[in-house]
């Protein structure tokens, strides 16, 4: 299964550009000023992770992302192409290259596993044969494929989540967006969830921006590696850390901190102790 693979039609993206890069970004909600200024970049193969007090604007960064909110001022760019000014039209066909994992799943009550994970591909009027293919492609890489004629109501929280991420991944995206996606979820199945978003950054080298408020993922993903020889997450040797991986703290519209989880944890500024305590 190639999830990382570009999409048709689509140049590959660029090893030495920016995914997608945020320039002097601000935006306000109702007089409520969420981002002052604020620069930071995605690069190829990357996955940055959003930490922040609720309210932070980490989702809404997600939004920004996807060609859903355009800042006040700033630029936004994805792929090379400027999405905080663009025509709706460019930025849809921008979106075939991002998958989206949303905070409460977001699957269609009314529609099986099988139908949800391939909406996108219909709407693209993707061959049925490839259809199938693909959708069973991704719920094997969850380990769902046995639910594929289930309906969202007979599924736990963990499994709508494993059945959005497959939703995500069966378009062959450049870049993943996850959208807190542990959130209401117990520890035991926060940590499948996790263990998924790790293999697809490290079998596949899809690059991503991740929000959470599970400090503990957080620190799995930046600590743990998949391990393809005996299929499940393992820990990194001690001492070391996943040089793809890295954080950013909002707070009061800027970014606080951007770097390594080592950097985080040896950090003397007091709002990041509080954060981490």
């Amino acid at each position: 299964m190639a999830t990382a693979a570009p999409s048709e039609n689509t140049a590959p993206p660029d090893a030495n550009a920016p995914v997608v890069s945020f320039r002097n970004i601000s935006l306000c909600f109702e007089e409520k000023r969420i981002f002052d200024n604020i620069s930071l970049d995605v690069m190829p193969g990357e996955t940055r992770i959003l930490l922040g007090q609720a309210g932070a604007g980490k989702s809404v960064l997600l939004k920004m992302a996807d060609g859903l909110i355009r800042p006040d001022s700033g630029t936004v760019t994805v792929f090379g192409q400027e999405v905080s000014c663009g025509r709706e039209g460019d930025i849809f066909k921008l979106r075939h290259r991002i998958g989206m994992v949303f905070q409460e799943s977001a699957l269609f009550d009314s529609l099986t596993v099988r139908d949800n994970v391939a909406y996108r591909l219909l709407e693209e009027n993707v061959a049925e044969a490839e259809i199938e293919q693909r959708v069973r492609e991704a719920l094997r890489f969850v380990e769902l494929e046995p639910a594929i004629e289930k309906f969202p109501s007979e599924l736990s929280g963990g499994m709508k989540r494993r059945v959005a991420i497959a939703r995500a991944i069966v378009t062959h995206p450049d870049m993943l967006l996850y959208d807190s996606p542990t959130g209401g979820l117990d520890p035991i199945t926060s940590t499948t969830i996790i263990e998924l978003v790790i293999k697809q950054r490290d079998v596949y080298g899809t690059s991503s921006l991740l929000v959470t408020h599970r400090l503990q993922d957080a620190f799995t993903m930046a600590t743990h590696h998949y391990d393809s020889q005996e299929q499940r997450m393992v820990p990194l040797p001690t001492g070391t850390t996943d040089p793809h991986t890295t954080f950013l703290v909002l707070n009061e519209g800027r970014i606080v901190f951007d770097g390594s989880i080592g950097d985080l944890l040896n950090s003397t500024a007091p709002f990041l102790r509080e954060l981490i305590s």
